[in-house]
């Protein structure tokens, strides 16, 4: 009788700390939306705004570069020094831009991408919570090593089921 409730005893927290696992690829859950399809495409219209307009600069720098290289030989000190001293500040203006550009694109890419990263969080939430999941892990971009199918379920396509009823 000693040994069953002994064995009942070590054998008791096993199955109280048993452990639901779920995983998904986010990024395929993300690119299947069409509000992420629309901010997408949105973002590559920015960034080709933003790199039509560096490239603009780039070529009037090259332009007076060249211009300045033809000319230099037949100029004095001085006016040597102003042209190069205006290059120079082109140059620096540009990636100054670039800067610019860089910072205006992540501040709207969070802008635009923060309200859908939060509505999948949320239905993740609910997925675990009402799928009694201790973990939801990330499958894609390389993170996990290994996921033991049998131990692990794929909760993607349940994720988008919460989705399309939080719309």
């Amino acid at each position: 009788m000693k040994k069953l409730v002994l064995m009942l005893m070590l054998c008791a927290p096993m199955t109280m700390f048993a452990q639901k696992f779920g995983h998904l690829d986010s990024q395929a859950l993300i690119s299947s939306l069409p509000e992420a399809i629309k901010v997408q495409g949105e973002l590559e219209a920015q960034g080709k705004i933003f790199e039509n307009g560096l490239k603009e600069m780039q070529d009037e720098l090259q332009r007076k570069a060249e211009a300045y290289d033809k000319k230099k030989s037949g100029m004095s000190a001085t006016d040597q020094a102003k042209e190069e001293q205006a290059l120079q500040d082109m140059y620096q203006k540009i990636q100054q831009t670039a800067q610019d550009n860089q910072q205006q694109f992540n501040k709207l890419q969070q802008e635009k991408l923060g309200p859908i990263l939060a509505k999948v969080r949320t239905a993740i939430e609910h997925v675990a919570k009402n799928g009694g999941y201790t973990y939801i892990m990330e499958k894609a971009a390389g993170q996990p090593l290994y996921i033991n199918e049998a131990l692990s379920k794929d909760v993607t396509a349940e994720v988008k089921v919460e989705l399309n009823k939080i719309k």
